[in-house]
């Protein structure tokens, strides 16, 4: 299980997140403490991405005759996918919602109406719906700043970063591989816009 901070490639991409203040007083959960508090939707999306990544491995072996069996298993993951994450949606999650900026295998960046201190831990759901990832994880503040200020200062929104303290492996591989999934998808829309008239 990954427990430490180890520097990864992060990308601008807005999600979901979910965060719920850990007490100081407790300790972090182990790994499987942690799995074992996944939520029956977060187990299944976990499960099944799982045995995913194992079939595909498998199928990698064979040569270019099995391509179009993969793609039919891609396609039928992809639909698999699709229900697991509307099953996900509508379950009530708990904690704050925030708005999420950015994210990478090291942690995220939240916007929100309110400064977190840095230092406190909390537990996290995210959400990446267009990368169909869902996890449960826990978090560590890193650092706090206020936003470009606005015309009301009501409105004051902060940028906080959340670096990961207790995640899954099987978590941060999803991450490292939404991100570059996103970052590829932008640079395929530059590359159009550019040639645009």
């Amino acid at each position: 299980m990954f427990t430490e901070s180890t520097p990864y490639f992060s990308v601008t991409h807005d999600f979901t997140v979910y965060l719920t203040r850990w007490p100081d007083d407790s300790p972090l959960p182990s790994e499987s403490e942690l799995r074992g508090m996944l939520p029956t939707g977060l187990l299944l999306i976990s499960d099944v991405k799982a045995l995913e990544a194992d079939c595909l491995m498998q199928l990698r072996h064979f040569d270019d005759e099995a391509k179009s069996i993969i793609d039919y298993l891609k396609l039928q993951s992809r639909k698999i996918d699709l229900v697991l994450q509307h099953v996900i949606a509508q379950e009530q999650h708990e904690g704050e919602q925030h708005r999420g900026v950015s994210f990478g295998g090291s942690g995220i960046r939240i916007m929100g109406n309110a400064a977190l201190e840095v230092g406190h831990h909390y537990k996290i759901t995210l959400h990446i719906k267009e990368e169909l990832i869902a996890l449960l994880c826990f978090v560590k503040v890193s650092s706090n700043q206020a936003a470009d200020a606005s015309d009301d200062a009501a409105k004051t929104q902060f940028i906080t970063d959340l670096e990961f303290t207790q995640i899954l492996d099987s978590d941060v591989e999803q991450l490292v591989k939404a991100s570059l999934s996103v970052q590829q998808k932008y640079l395929k829309y530059r590359k159009l816009t550019k040639k645009a008239p």
